[in-house]
């Protein structure tokens, strides 16, 4: 069964809502979504490295919240409630120097006025680089 209030979103339709944002700077687009999760990627490159040419901590950290917050306002009725990020935490597991990370977004908790999220990076080969556990507050759509 779907949690998408909207029935599976298409990921492409999703993307091009984040133009001039931190989203786009960061090169982070959506690629995949079933029903149950979604997908966003994100290059490893000059944008999302730290000086020792690794993968930041804080990129993965707004790869993960992006997704996450996709995600969760995917799964409410945009005209009533909207889902803010409430706290995010990282375990950053292994390096990346290049290529693409992806980060897969699940629900833990979908309730009334929060909801909670694992969000899994991994690399290329699907190795574990970071897992964050995101939570949101669900508020009315006027306060937003």
């Amino acid at each position: 069964m779907s949690i998408w209030k909207n029935g599976t979103p298409d990921p492409a339709s999703l993307t091009r809502y984040d133009t001039d944002t931190l989203v786009t700077h960061l090169g982070i687009e959506v690629v995949e979504a079933t029903e149950n999760s979604l997908t966003a990627r994100m290059p490893v490159d000059k944008r999302t490295v730290q000086p020792h040419g690794r993968l930041h901590g804080g990129a993965s950290v707004a790869l993960a919240e992006t997704v996450g917050s996709i995600a969760a306002n995917l799964t409410l009725d945009s005209h009533e409630r909207v889902g803010v990020g409430l706290e995010i935490n990282a375990n950053h597991v292994r390096p990346v120097k290049d290529g693409f990370v992806y980060a897969t977004a699940t629900p833990e908790a979908l309730g009334r006025t929060t909801q909670i999220w694992s969000i899994r990076i991994t690399d290329e080969a699907g190795r574990l680089v970071c897992i964050s556990r995101f939570t949101v507050a669900v508020i009315a759509a006027q306060q937003a």
